[in-house]
């Protein structure tokens, strides 16, 4: 029986961990063809890896999403190799805690490198494969947070918040720029998952977990396939009228 997404080409960035590698091999399942991108390319050959085992077909491509060349590059090679691109997954991200107040070079550091990834590097992406998108009516899922609308109750991550914010507004801003080219763009805002990008500070402060579970009403964190639900929906048919919006996935954390 046909998938979700079968005949499709899907590309994900920050494919090779987390939550895009496992969005990434929930495409593949669907009957998508995936191009999983990431800055470490040994990663994101491991999840091809992972597909090519499942009987899917995807490739891998080494990317800096700040690197505003290469995007363009890597999308006339996605082209070559798999086709004309209709789903785009803008998830590559990076975090980092230092508080505004701190070494003011240490904290500027931060903001530049958050921003080129978290911002800049999905606009990047994004302008990088538009005109495919254009072309398939295609669809875009951006990877924001529950930090696309509060300061959660942690302090020490305003560049990271800023730029969970500016993922939204990007999100809202696209999605009336491109509906009439019959593209669609929406986000998925996850909560405390865990993932790579967080288990150094899981693993050495339980007491921070625990602030996220004692505000998440299912209790508990999410797991990367938590998100492959609702990134599929937004990929897919099922959300044929959705556009512009963000779907949380944060175990309640936003109602209380």
């Amino acid at each position: 029986m046909p998938g979700l997404l079968q005949d499709h080409v899907a590309v994900v960035t920050g494919g090779g961990s987390g939550i895009g590698e496992a969005i990434a091999v929930g495409y593949a399942r669907e009957g998508a063809r995936v191009a999983v991108l990431d800055v470490d390319g040994d990663a994101a050959a491991n999840t091809a890896s992972t597909i090519a085992a499942q009987s899917g077909k995807a490739i891998a491509l080494a990317l800096d999403v700040s690197q505003r060349e290469a995007c363009f590059a890597a999308a006339k090679e996605v082209a070559h190799q798999l086709g004309a691109v209709s789903i785009l997954v803008n998830n590559a991200g990076i975090n980092r805690r230092n508080p505004v107040a701190a070494d003011a070079d240490v904290f500027f550091k931060d903001w530049q490198d958050i921003m080129a990834v978290n911002l800049t590097g999905m606009l990047n992406v994004t302008q990088a494969f538009l005109p495919a998108l254009r072309d398939s009516k295609g669809r875009i899922v951006n990877i924001g947070s529950i930090q696309s609308f509060v300061h959660v109750r942690t302090p020490n991550s305003a560049a990271y918040t800023t730029s969970k914010h500016g993922v939204l507004g990007f999100t809202k801003a696209l999605a009336a720029e491109l509906g009439k080219d019959g593209v669609r763009v929406n986000a998925i805002g996850p909560g405390l998952i865990e993932t790579p990008i967080n288990a150094q500070v899981r693993a050495a402060r339980p007491e921070l977990v625990q602030v996220f579970l004692d505000h998440t009403p299912l209790g508990r964190a999410g797991k990367p396939d938590d998100i492959v639900g609702p990134a599929v929906f937004l990929a897919s048919d099922m959300s044929s009228y959705v556009t512009g919006t963000i779907v949380m996935a944060d175990g309640g954390y936003r109602t209380i």
